[in-house]
């Protein structure tokens, strides 16, 4: 990080070379909103300048979200915080500019040199929550709190993302996977789908801190599925922390909100373990060795010379890192090209079905592209996961059954399901291969509806399944069904609709998540479970909305 090009990308042809006044340096990376680029204040001050994406501009629900976030954003000033200091959110495209931070994030300062040393730990927790107490303050709640929305600048932590971020949960899934909180990091009423308050983010700090200083999640690696049902079921594994450091983490962690540590506790008892070095001080020369050398921002004049030409693009490479974490990541494919891979994989996987995957119960969590092994951890790439050395039990992996396709040609279909510990399996009736009635496309809207039963697709309102867009961003409604949306860009199975619904209890789904290629299972009481698979959506005229879907029905398969 001791030169400016490990950090700051050249622009390339598609980007702008101004926004709003503000003249374009360089690329930064990409958040769960859109691209974000490095400027400067006509004093000279670095800026990071964050771009909406045009496909969530041109959603008014989004653009209201984002306008009242920004507005939020702006009461918040915090010592350990990225400053809001510019924004338009009725720009084309709408856009916001944070002061930048010239230091790495928690994630990459742990991957290069390791586990924290025990007072760096102390220090991050107390800067980490001041930065809560002044968010907090402004009326917002963080909830994707984590190493890498953590930078670690010369004079101590500062927390990102925050305000802005909650304008874009609902909608960032569609447009980069993105996640509404992380799952390695997420608290149990998060991962559960429950109430999300300031609480929350003091488990997100307690887990923060913990990689921080063991060098991994808390939680353990793997798929989503498996983390997520730890957090919510187990008691997490503090053996492996230093000992100074876990009465403290263990109260930020407390299952239930009420129990967890406050913020002003928290500073408090980092303060007294420091001793006279919260006097006098000596955070900074621990983030000096912490964080490397400085990192030098360049001029806006520095990089003209690296802009790319249009005929040297390569469109299928775009950088898609996070905020000032230098690896390149290639940008998620579009709507066509996922929905003409769910297919070949429907396809592939329903000649060799597999068996043998583990259900669980008792488990509704929202969560972006539950295929992410947690790789933006180690900056070098995809962790490999070791062996677990915890006594927690055992969580599965992933679930793995096939999903009928859900093409244009409609048929019926057989599908094995799932095993499962003796603790989740499922009935009887679950476990035998369900007909499937699959069935493309079928237009939902106003005047339509869809059904379980034969013909799947209704010209009435008396089907169990209903738009209504009496809310700005429309909605799936159900009298009977409950509704859980797949944040993946893998093709959907049984068994993962199964382990999903277990716990779901909504009865109503708002489409501000939904997008082309957005999958939704829904269950029925009488047992039967549908996935809609969303290929067209249109909802900027409340009075024409309708989407198109492709719907496969298993019956009596819950």
């Amino acid at each position: 990080m001791n030169h400016a090009t490990d950090v700051f990308q050249p622009l390339q042809a598609d980007d702008p070379p101004v926004v709003a006044g503000y003249r374009l340096a360089a690329r930064l990376g990409a958040g769960g909103m859109g691209r974000v680029y490095l400027s400067h204040t006509q004093g000279g001050r670095p800026v990071a300048i964050k771009v909406v994406r045009p496909e969530l501009a041109d959603d008014p629900a989004f653009r209201r979200r984002f306008r009242r976030e920004v507005e939020a954003a702006r009461r918040v000033r915090g010592a350990y915080t990225a400053e809001l200091i510019d924004a338009d959110a009725d720009g084309t495209p709408p856009w916001a500019a944070t002061l930048y931070v010239p230091g790495p994030s928690l994630t990459e300062a742990v991957a290069r040199r390791g586990p924290l040393p025990v007072p760096a730990v102390l220090w991050l927790m107390a800067g980490v929550a001041e930065a809560l107490q002044a968010i907090h303050g402004a009326g917002i709640v963080h909830r994707d709190l984590k190493p890498s929305n953590v930078l670690l600048a010369a004079d101590g932590p500062r927390v990102i993302d925050f305000g802005i971020s909650l304008a874009a949960d609902f909608t960032s899934h569609t447009a980069t996977g993105a996640t509404v909180g992380t799952p390695h990091f997420m608290a149990p009423e998060q991962a559960s789908g429950g109430e999300v308050t300031a609480a929350t983010d003091v488990f997100a700090l307690g887990q923060t801190a913990a990689f921080a200083a063991l060098g991994r999640p808390l939680y353990g690696d793997g798929s989503a599925v498996g983390v997520l049902y730890r957090i919510v079921h187990d008691e997490p594994d503090l053996s492996l922390l230093p000992e100074q450091l876990r009465p403290l983490i263990a109260r930020c962690l407390a299952a239930a909100p009420e129990d967890r540590a406050t913020l002003a506790e928290i500073v408090e008892w980092c303060r007294q373990r420091l001793g006279a070095d919260a006097d006098a001080g000596a955070g900074p020369a621990v983030w000096r060795d912490v964080m490397g050398p400085e990192v030098t921002v360049p001029s806006p004049e520095a990089l003209d010379a690296t802009r790319v030409s249009p005929a040297s693009v390569d469109p299928t490479r775009v950088h898609m890192q996070p905020l000032v974490v230098t690896q390149p990541q290639t940008q998620p494919p579009g709507p066509q090209e996922r929905r003409a891979r769910r297919r070949r994989t429907a396809l592939i996987t329903t000649v060799a079905v597999t068996a043998g995957a583990l259900v669980l119960t008792g488990l509704a969590w929202v969560v972006a592209d539950a295929g992410n092994r947690f790789g933006d951890w180690v900056a070098g790439g995809p962790s490999t996961p070791g062996p677990e050395k915890s006594g927690r039990s055992s969580a599965p992996e992933s679930s793995t059954g096939a999903r009928s396709g859900s093409g244009p040609a409609s048929g019926e279909e057989a599908e094995a399901g799932g095993g499962a510990p003796e603790a989740s399996r499922p009935s009887p009736a679950a476990s035998k291969s369900p007909q499937v009635i699959t069935q493309a496309p079928l237009l939902l809207n106003a005047k339509t509806s869809l059904s379980f039963e034969k013909p799947l697709w209704r010209e009435d309102r008396k089907g169990d399944i209903r738009l209504n867009c009496e809310n700005p961003s429309c909605e799936l409604e159900s009298d009977t069904s409950v509704f859980v949306q797949m944040f993946t860009d893998e093709a959907v199975s049984l068994d993962e609709c199964r382990l999903l619904l277990g716990a779901a209890d909504r009865h109503r789904w708002t489409l501000a998540s939904v997008a082309a290629g957005s999958q939704i299972c829904v269950k029925h009481p009488s047992g039967d479970i549908a996935l809609l698979v969303v290929q067209t959506k249109s909802t900027a005229l409340p009075e024409l909305a309708s989407l198109m879907v492709d719907m496969t029905v298993w019956k009596k398969a819950a």
